[in-house]
């Protein structure tokens, strides 16, 4: 069987990074988040790499699994900075986590415990595999921002999609 996928600055598209703020405010559109990842998914787009952070990494995952579900094409991989990440998240939050690892198709663990630093090194992972970046960014510091900075000078003539008005 022959899998359609598009070309984008002559480049096929396949693969979707999130990243996005832990606290979100008024500004956070989750009706956004859900048109943009079914739009990418209409546009080719077959894998998604998520942090697993709270705030808008569990949203944009959950927007996947629900896209899963009507897709069987459509693949959840979880880039998990360290074993225990979760630990620090409200009863709420780590039962959406728990519930998304569950449904994910692929788990990668990138450090054995938390160390300054870690979480960049599943950012930077994440961004080396994306053709496409979904970006909620509303600082210039903080792992976001790093994360976007990082995808522009790696990727040049890659998209980011921003999901707040820059």
């Amino acid at each position: 069987m022959q899998q359609t996928q598009i070309a984008f600055n002559n480049e096929i598209i396949k693969n979707c990074a999130f990243t996005g703020h832990r606290i979100l405010d008024e500004g956070f559109s989750k009706e956004k988040l859900c048109e943009t990842v079914q739009t990418l998914v209409e546009r080719g787009v077959r894998n998604f790499f998520c942090g697993m952070a709270r705030g808008f990494d569990l949203f944009a995952a959950e927007e996947v699994v629900k896209q899963k579900e009507k897709n069987e094409k459509i693949r959840l991989v979880a880039c998990v900075p360290y074993y225990g990440q979760e630990k620090g998240y409200s009863e709420e939050d780590k039962k959406r986590y728990v519930n998304i690892l569950r449904k994910c198709d692929m788990r990668l663990t990138f450090c054995e415990t938390y160390y300054k630093g870690c979480e960049l090194v599943r950012d930077r992972y994440m961004a080396d595999q994306a053709d496409v970046l979904v970006a909620y960014l509303k600082k210039e510091s903080g792992g976001t921002a790093y994360t976007v900075e990082y995808f522009q000078k790696k990727h040049k003539d890659r998209e980011i999609i921003y999901l707040n008005e820059k």
